[in-house]
């Protein structure tokens, strides 16, 4: 990925979250398609090597949009091991329900009123919950700290699944896929927010303390 990494040392805030995201937005925006393509090859790669992913049953993920790193390639490869795939689809309030990734033909595009257009699951929801059950749950994201802090777009859908996770007791491995440069000294973080067990990048995994 061209460009270099976006840092941030400020205060924390809503306002510099903002701010980030327009940046790494940017940078994101610069991108190819041949780039975009290349760098999810390489993240299906890396992420395929983490043992969190070969021993797991059900992995919660999703299908990337726009610029976010392409996913695709990955989900066919979990699929292709046999690992139950689960992908979210956009309710009303932001959260998230769930459904079963059975390959490209069962996506649908969808766009949201007034949001993004999404490639969701065409086949039967199982609810909220049902995120519980994954051994691994993959996260989309603009960019992570030395700390495993994340920094999402902002519309809190995955705030709420990590809230109904603990709530649950449930304790997936978090891991948040991002471009090379996206891996920055700190971002922003709040009371609610919880870090990622790691992240996996084109070129590498990177584990944070306590994973």
């Amino acid at each position: 990925m061209r460009g270099r990494p976006v840092e941030h040392h400020g205060p924390a805030g809503d306002p510099d979250k903002r701010v980030l995201r327009r940046e790494f937005l940017d940078v994101r925006n610069r991108l190819t398609a041949a780039e975009i393509r290349e760098a999810g090859r390489g993240l299906a790669e890396r992420a395929l090597e983490l043992p969190e992913l070969a021993a797991g049953r059900t992995v919660a993920a999703y299908v990337s949009v726009g610029s976010e790193p392409a996913t695709l390639p990955l989900l066919e490869a979990l699929r292709a091991r046999g690992v139950r795939v689960l992908l979210p689809a956009l309710l009303p309030d932001n959260d998230l329900d769930w459904g079963e990734y059975t390959g490209p033909d069962s996506l649908e595009h969808i766009r949201h009123n007034g949001k993004m257009a999404l490639f969701e699951p065409s086949g039967a929801r199982l609810g909220p919950d049902a995120v519980t059950d994954a051994d691994v749950v993959l996260l989309p994201g603009l960019a992570v700290d030395a700390h495993g802090m994340r920094l999402g777009r902002g519309g809190g859908s995955y705030d709420r699944v990590l809230a109904r996770l603990e709530r649950a007791g449930a304790r997936p491995r978090l891991v948040v896929l991002l471009y090379d440069t996206e891996v920055v000294a700190r971002v922003p973080a709040e009371a609610h927010d919880r870090p990622v067990h790691a992240v996996v990048t084109p070129s590498g995994v990177r584990r944070f303390p306590g994973s």
